[in-house]
């Protein structure tokens, strides 16, 4: 079976998704021998029948919002079975960019692995987190993944969401371990695969918009003792402006292909999904490869 990029994503976070799938072809030297698939939340039916249903996370009671932001996360675990449990698939979340060659990484020696994703000691107070925003899957190895099947023993009370997320339940030895620049947390180098703009205050493509997501972890929330979505703010410009140029030009790529209309972006604007002005961005951006100079030069 043909490796296969999954872009997971929800409506709210369409445009990025396209972007990304761009970025992911434009970004290879033999950009056949893979696809790219968007996998949108919205097109798993049974997500709907748990509709404001309280699910375990890290410890606690949540309800469960189809229009939160990031409602797509648990569709990150649906590609093996979209795979029929064969090949490799690489995910990645929809705020994920290709500077690099995705071929490389499905090419690598997993070592016996069935994930490999990268690292993340001290995050959220944990040293053994790991990032499954974006993973190397040997789908084969993962016939107990079943999405609907996991997403129901949230509710259960039998699996909790953090543990799920961060590859908790998965048996000794499975996990395989990504290099820092195969997942690059806001941070554009020489030496950057994929850049992740996981920072959602500063998601380039969101600078001046209100705040749309819950921007309180339950761990801070339990130790202030509140309880429910906290929504303030406005989201900020990104500290670094050649990851704002490097979105918009190719976003710009993606609106002279076609692949993002006119239409679809004044819509995305309406919705507050992307910002006021990125036809004005869009029209100052300079080309993908003039972005990208400075860090080639500096290999």
């Amino acid at each position: 079976m043909k490796h296969t990029v999954f872009i997971h994503t929800n409506d709210k976070q369409m445009v990025g998704a396209i972007v990304g799938r761009r970025s992911l072809k434009r970004a290879s030297a033999n950009p056949d021998a893979f696809d790219v698939r968007i996998t949108r939340q919205e097109d798993f039916p049974f997500f709907r029948e748990f509709e404001g249903r309280k699910f375990l996370r890290g410890g606690t009671w949540r309800e469960w919002r189809n229009d939160d932001l990031q409602s797509f996360t648990p569709v990150r675990f649906s590609p093996p079975e979209l795979m029929e449990y064969e090949g490799r698939a690489v995910v990645i979340d929809p705020d994920v960019f290709a500077v690099g060659d995705i071929n490389v990484l499905f090419e690598r020696d997993m070592q016996g692995a069935s994930v490999c994703a990268k690292p993340r000691p001290g995050h959220k107070g944990k040293a053994d987190y790991v990032a499954s925003s974006v993973m190397l899957l040997e789908c084969a190895k993962l016939t107990h993944w079943k999405i609907r099947q996991q997403f129901e023993d949230l509710f259960a009370g039998k699996l909790d969401y953090e543990d799920w997320i961060e590859l908790k339940r998965e048996p000794e030895g499975a996990i395989g371990h990504l290099e820092s620049f195969w997942n690059d947390f806001d941070r554009l180098a020489p030496d950057t695969m994929l850049i992740h703009n996981t920072k959602r205050r500063t998601q380039p493509w969101k600078s001046g918009l209100p705040i749309d997501y819950t921007n309180r972890a339950p761990w801070i929330l339990r130790k202030l003792g509140l309880a429910g979505i906290q929504r303030k703010g406005k989201y900020l410009p990104h500290p670094d402006p050649r990851q704002e140029q490097f979105f918009f030009a190719i976003l710009k790529e993606c609106l002279d292909a076609g692949e993002v209309t006119e239409e679809m972006l004044q819509s995305e604007m309406a919705n507050r999904h992307v910002r006021a002005d990125a036809p004005e961005v869009i029209a100052r951006v300079p080309p993908v490869d003039e972005v990208l100079e400075p860090l080639r030069q500096a290999v």
